[in-house]
């Protein structure tokens, strides 16, 4: 198993300079074709203009989306021009309301879509619905690339944040390949239940899942001693000094993460290194 095709979305030539990257350097390292997508936005919202409002006005917002995407467009050819990795680029326009269906459709057969964080400073509602576009539309797993983080060339450490959900067994899968080329896939289990299934081996029959996969595995079993799981797993990457962690993403509703909190979404916020999710 190998991914053979990877695709990132572009809105932002500074903001997605660090996801295109990781994505030119996961190509070389899988032998992928890279897809990327220019997207120009027009981020008129619904209904703002009143009944009779001048087209004129609608077309220009319009221009102004494609002439953004034109400037990244030629901004990321520049990027790409003379690597030694198999590219195309591609710009699109789209409204904001219109963004999931469409980021849906132009990332469903990648085998991994590679994006920017979706939360922090310069970031906006789109951000968040490109993310969550390509994991429940597309139903591609994604990897996220912090602010300023490099891809490693080569991995030392794979964090596996493993709670028995199909959410993390999904991510897993899709790992695969990276998991392969790690040095150890570190298996973390945050307070596993101690009447489950598992108790008397917790992460056992997934340590061993890999191994047959050809991934050397080895299990931590963590107490919960902060107050969120995303702050233990945080701690534990920096402990064991992890090139990338892998996890299930929204196992609660995205409503209830949105407004409460919870995992994916604290780990997005916070995390230092390169997330990889599925749903």
């Amino acid at each position: 198993m190998a991914y053979k095709t990877i695709a990132t979305v572009i809105t932002d030539a500074e903001t997605d300079a660090a996801a295109l990257a990781a994505a030119v350097k996961i190509c070389h390292q899988q032998d992928a074709h890279l897809d990327v997508i220019c997207l120009g936005l027009d981020r008129t919202q619904p209904g703002f203009y009143y009944a009779g409002a001048n087209a004129m006005i609608i077309q220009d917002n319009l221009v102004q989306a494609q002439e953004d995407a034109d400037k990244l467009e030629a901004h990321v050819k520049q990027q790409l021009d003379g690597s030694d990795i198999r590219w195309a680029v591609q710009t699109a326009t789209a409204q904001l309301a219109g963004l999931t269906p469409f980021v849906a459709h132009r990332t469903r057969f990648a085998d991994l879509v590679v994006l920017a964080k979706p939360y922090g400073p310069g970031r906006g509602h789109e951000n968040e619905a490109i993310v969550e576009a390509a994991l429940f539309n597309g139903h591609v797993p994604v990897m996220v690339i912090p602010d300023g983080a490099e891809y490693p060339d080569a991995i030392g450490t794979a964090i596996i944040a493993w709670n028995e959900s199909a959410e993390a067994l999904a991510a897993i899968r899709a790992a695969l390949p990276v998991l392969q080329d790690a040095t150890v896939a570190n298996i973390a289990l945050v307070d596993p239940p101690q009447h489950g299934p598992d108790r008397s081996d917790p992460g056992g029959e997934l340590s061993q899942m890999l191994v047959r996969h050809g991934v050397r595995a080895e299990v931590a079993v963590l107490a919960k001693t902060m107050p969120r799981i995303s702050d233990v797993l945080c701690r534990h990457c920096a402990d064991r000094s992890a090139d990338i962690l892998v996890m299930g993403a929204y196992g609660h509703s995205r409503f209830r993460e949105s407004i409460l909190g919870g995992a994916t979404r604290n780990m997005l916020e916070q995390a230092a290194v390169p997330v990889m999710m599925a749903h």
